[in-house]
């Protein structure tokens, strides 16, 4: 095999693996730790805190999964979401399909209690509270400290985005399902990029589009994608239009998508049996590996 050859060959593997990371296991690792559905409960900053947490029944302690917050709308529960009750489906969805056959790293999925069934964020505390479960989570429960993404509807969808302003750099991704403007978004001036879902239905009554577009140019600028005219999907159409940024930072792009449809978790297209909202969710994240 002459030089040139072996060139060749190590200027192919360094193409082809520069840009995969290197996972970074939780402490929990090697644990055991039964599957299945746990409620749990903890302490942030004097106030008693609550959450759920879905593990796989084909667990493997070695293996390092995603994680994945779902946050609840106002006036919904942490139950709700894992339950599949009040508009949602069971943990948004997700599970089937970050823990089937087709995935090899999978996911753990967390629902969390609001404080007054809501996400103001007061002071930050929800911001802490997200800190303290995750400190908790990976204590106990194998995770890759870098594949840690976010999602949550309505006023959970803006607890989300408060995450992505504040918490750039630990998540990895968030998708935003029908949110605005009201967790905060303290970023410290920082504008990191992080990568950004967002969906809204086009005629949304309760948390007009022009709300989750604010929230979706945010990131359009942090990520710095390419500004573009964006159309919606027509009222009485039927159909969900899906955006697609270019010229995005490498590793953080924008996905927008509008449906025709009000202020629902689950919206459908025209004849469609199921929601599209967990597979766009679920696309979106697994492309980060």
């Amino acid at each position: 095999m002459t030089f040139q050859t072996l060139t060749t060959i190590a200027l192919t593997l360094f193409v082809a693996f520069k840009d995969v990371h290197a996972v970074t296991p939780s402490p929990g690792c090697g644990q055991n730790q039964a599957s299945g559905t746990v409620s749990s409960t903890t302490t942030v900053n004097g106030k008693r805190r609550s959450y759920i947490t879905n593990v796989p029944a084909n667990y493997n302690s070695s293996n390092p999964y995603r994680l994945i917050f779902m946050f609840h709308g106002w006036g919904n529960s942490a139950s709700a979401v894992a339950n599949g009750q009040q508009g949602f489906l069971p943990f948004m969805g997700l599970p089937p399909l970050a823990n089937g056959e087709g995935d090899p790293i999978g996911a753990i999925s967390v629902a969390p209690e609001g404080l007054n069934s809501a996400w103001a964020n007061s002071g930050g505390e929800d911001i802490a509270f997200v800190d303290q479960m995750i400190k908790e989570i990976e204590s106990r429960l194998c995770i890759d400290q870098n594949l840690r993404f976010s999602t949550g509807f309505s006023y959970g969808a803006s607890m989300s985005y408060a995450i992505a302003c504040a918490r750039a750099k630990q998540f990895r991704a968030v998708a935003i399902i029908s949110g605005a403007k009201l967790s905060g978004c303290d970023d410290g001036g920082r504008r990191d990029p992080i990568a950004f879902y967002g969906q809204h239905g086009s005629s949304d009554g309760t948390i007009p589009i022009a709300s989750g577009k604010q929230l979706r140019d945010t990131f359009v600028a942090n990520n710095g994608c390419t500004k573009q005219t964006v159309v919606d999907a027509a009222a009485g159409s039927g159909a969900m239009v899906k955006t697609q940024y270019q010229g995005c930072k490498k590793g953080f792009p924008v996905t927008w998508v509008s449906f025709d449809g009000g202020h629902t978790s689950t919206p459908t297209t025209r004849g469609a049996a199921k929601s599209f909202t967990p597979d766009e969710t679920w696309v979106f994240f697994r492309q980060f590996t």
